[in-house]
């Protein structure tokens, strides 16, 4: 049986209840990451920021959960803007690129927790050494 390994949210800015990513045998589940900079700061407006802030916080767990970006397997993605997805779909392209890309949802929500909040993401991924090293 496997252990279920629980990765805390990384800086000083601590999340609701729950940890950043949870590991299960060689599956990586990362938490929603929103675009928080470690001092709690979200660039407000600002959905590219927030997008890349997410992505680099979201990088963060998968490297302490023993993956990467290139053994993502599923990413959902939710946005409060419909008109952020063609900003979405670009940066999205540049971070998972080239081709193939995970798996993917995306939907375009009421509201975030924090009205500020402009994107939201989050993953699943492959966790093992042997498997990420095949992948990239």
């Amino acid at each position: 049986m496997h252990a279920i390994t629980h990765i805390p949210s990384p800086g000083r800015f601590k999340t609701p209840p729950l940890s950043g990513a949870t590991r299960f045998g060689d599956l990586l589940f990362v938490s929603g990451t929103p675009g928080y900079h470690d001092d709690g700061r979200i660039d407000e407006g600002d959905f590219v920021a927030q997008f890349d802030q997410a992505m680099a916080v979201l990088a963060q767990l998968l490297r302490a959960g023993g993956s990467t970006l290139g053994a993502v397997l599923k990413v959902n993605v939710l946005l409060v803007r419909a008109e952020d997805v063609a900003a979405m779909n670009a940066r999205y392209a540049e971070v998972f690129g080239p081709r193939p890309y995970p798996a993917r949802t995306t939907s375009v929500v009421l509201s975030l927790p924090d009205p500020r909040m402009l994107v939201e993401i989050e993953c699943t991924a492959v966790a093992t050494a042997s498997a990420v090293e095949a992948v990239q």
